[in-house]
């Protein structure tokens, strides 16, 4: 016999009905409460973790190709890879997301980042110590050493560097938000890693002959991919002790009203249950719902949008440190400082920003449109400004400037050998560059024709070098240092680039939880976390893969000299043409985006025609029907049982 309890206890008991009609304290309802807390909490850990990872993972891409020698391109293959497991089980995962236990299939996830972070450290273990290319410089008796210029002189292989020794949208902003703090740990965790010898504990750093300016410079890449695998294990932990399934926030008191049954109310309601995963109906209806996705224009469009916004979006976080270290003489590990501090701090607050404003002045879907559009065409235009930061390319003697130091005289390209250094038998595969009292780079001391050296590691200094000798300096006066010449305009041209980048970034961002909205906002409920799924598969597939690898290809071409691996062959660049690969990589960006500002134009104008009517703004006609025969039902079904609950009322809202 059912338990009554009057309107006027409610207050006084905290007690809900089981499915078995027995009295169970409300303890049981705040327990769900806890794990929902729980739940959004481990699901925001998670975000951050893969956050943490991928951006560490993009800010190490230039350590990586020259601690094993490759090319952008090749690198680009090896980013892009990251993306073929997600399209594995992308699709399946967010369509038969309602039907599985999602806890533990983000557990999963996370445990299989964790050990591919792992397994992404073993290379550096089987390879041996890194040794960089440099030339052998031999001491004898005296303080001086023997001529690096000397037509006896046998240059031997790269030598080792050292001796050894709560509300729906309130919780959509604050998880995805979550991983956005991710990437920020991760870039300074690269920025912290960079500047570290890659063999660190096992080499004397003091007899390093380089530093983290130089082209050959490797930094501890594997260091950070322990603790990011440390990291995603421990963001695995909570989700295997979560149920399949947990109450929508706010529908906790409704819970526990509507399991009390009060006089005269004699009805019954279960708990709800875990649908079971039956595949053949899912398959069955995965078609048709993928038709009705992709009938439906405006989402058609925010398709194309997002593969174009995927396009520029990856190519600037994978090649950015690259440009940077190129174009202003900033070392990678700078670079990667400078971003993790400054550039993505700035774009959480646009994010922040962004989604205040829509919950402030509770902006329409097209006024939202509208918002979204005219940032991203104002960022647009300022992103143009970037062609205006030119920097000079590297003088180096033979490859980008004549040995006279005339910049007006014509030369012959890639004719490395004068009538300075023709007698010293310089190897031309190598790349260990001096910069000479003219501020001319050259490859190695000995095309500089430096005929002694002094001092040791990183303090040594090349003297008598015929090459700079013959620019106005006095004989034997003339002498080298380790490094390639800093360009000083480049360096003062720094402070605006990232000045304007940061402008750029935040204003571009502003506009980026309005545009998320809008794919929540023009599909039906029902279809919300396949078209979650069906976005980011599109995003990935033809953004996330194939970025990396056309924007490294393009920033090949633009390589003046290739390095020279252990076993022969071309390894990693070592200088590029400034000019050209501004260019290029500028070039491609701007190109990318100005096809998203046409496309924010078509999706404006479609959202304004579909949401408008009669010059007033009215939610979907559609949805409007729809919503009206739902009422319907609704009253019928209350004329027939008058305590019985509709499904409409727990639905959650969409924002």
């Amino acid at each position: 016999m059912d338990r009554s309890v009057t309107a006027g206890q409610l207050k006084d008991k905290s007690l809900f009905q089981d499915t078995d009609d027995s009295a169970v304290p409300v303890k049981g309802v705040c327990h769900s409460c806890s794990k929902l807390k729980i739940f959004l909490g481990a699901l925001a850990f998670s975000f951050f973790a893969k956050g943490f990872s991928g951006s560490y993972m993009k800010s190490m891409s230039s350590q990586i190709e020259r601690r094993f020698e490759i090319s952008s391109s090749i690198f680009g293959i090896i980013d892009g890879s990251f993306e073929i497991g997600n399209l594995m089980v992308m699709v399946l995962v967010s369509y038969l997301g309602p039907r599985v236990h999602r806890p533990k299939v983000i557990g999963v996830g996370c445990l299989i980042m964790s050990l591919g972070a792992f397994l992404s450290v073993i290379p550096q273990f089987l390879m041996g110590r890194y040794n960089y290319e440099r030339i052998t410089v031999t001491v004898d008796n005296s303080s001086m050493s023997v001529s690096a210029c000397s037509p006896g002189l046998s240059v031997s292989r790269p030598v080792t560097d050292a001796t050894e020794t709560p509300s729906a949208m309130k919780n959509f902003g604050l998880v995805r938000s979550s991983g956005m703090f991710g990437p920020t740990l991760g870039f300074l965790l690269g920025s912290f890693c960079a500047s570290l010898w890659v063999d660190i504990g096992v080499v004397d750093i003091d007899a390093i002959s380089i530093n983290p300016k130089d082209t050959r410079w490797v930094g501890a890449w594997w260091l950070g991919l322990l603790i990011c695998g440390g990291v995603n294990f421990i963001a695995s932990l909570p989700f295997w002790f979560l149920p399949s399934s947990l109450p929508k926030e706010g529908q906790n008191e409704k819970m526990k009203i509507s399991h009390l049954p009060v006089q005269g109310d004699h009805c019954k309601t279960d708990s709800p249950v875990q649908p079971q995963l039956d595949f053949s109906e899912a398959v069955k209806d995965f078609l048709p719902a993928l038709k009705k996705l992709f009938g439906n224009p405006i989402f058609l469009v925010f398709i194309f949008l997002t593969i174009l916004q995927y396009n520029s979006l990856v190519g600037v976080i994978t090649y950015e440190t690259k440009f940077m270290e190129q174009q202003f003489n900033v070392s990678v590990a700078k670079a990667i400082f400078l971003i993790g501090v400054i550039l993505l701090p700035i774009t959480i607050m646009g994010m922040f920003l962004g989604g205040f404003l829509i919950k402030k002045f509770k902006l329409h879907i097209t006024e939202m449109a509208k918002f979204a559009c005219i940032t991203f065409i104002v960022a647009y235009l300022l992103n143009l400004l970037y062609f205006t930061c030119s920097c000079e390319v590297l003088q180096v003697a033979g490859l980008t400037a004549p040995y006279s130091g005339l910049k007006h005289l014509s030369f012959p390209k890639n004719n490395f050998m004068a009538s300075c250094n023709a007698d010293c038998g310089c190897k031309l595969d190598q790349w260990d560059p001096v910069c000479g009292d003219n501020g001319i780079t050259y490859m190695t001391a000995c095309f500089a024709g430096c005929k002694s050296s002094t001092g040791t590691g990183k303090n040594m200094v090349f003297h008598n070098c015929s090459c700079v000798e013959g620019q106005g300096h006095g004989l034997g006066n003339s002498s080298a240092v380790l490094g390639q010449c800093q360009r000083e305009s480049c360096t003062k041209a720094f402070p605006y680039f990232l000045a304007l980048q940061t402008a750029c970034a935040f204003i571009l961002v502003l506009g980026g939880t309005p545009t998320y909205m809008i794919m929540f906002r023009t599909v039906s409920p029902d279809l919300k976390s396949f078209a979650v799924g069906i976005e980011t598969l599109c995003g990935r597939i033809l953004g996330g893969l194939p970025a990396p690898i056309y924007f490294g290809a393009l920033i090949d071409e633009t390589c003046l000299k290739w390095g020279t691996k252990n076993c022969g062959g071309s390894g990693s660049c070592r200088v590029y043409d400034t000019k050209a690969f501004r260019n290029v990589y500028l070039g491609l960006i701007a190109g990318l985006r100005a096809g998203c500002c046409l496309l924010y134009i078509v999706i404006s104008v479609l959202i304004m025609k579909r949401f408008k009517l009669d010059g007033k703004e009215t939610t979907d006609i559609k949805n409007t029907e729809r919503s009206t025969s739902k009422e319907a039902a609704i009253d019928n079904k209350k004329e027939i049982l008058p305590c019985a609950r509709t499904s409409e009322e727990s639905e959650e809202t969409c924002m």
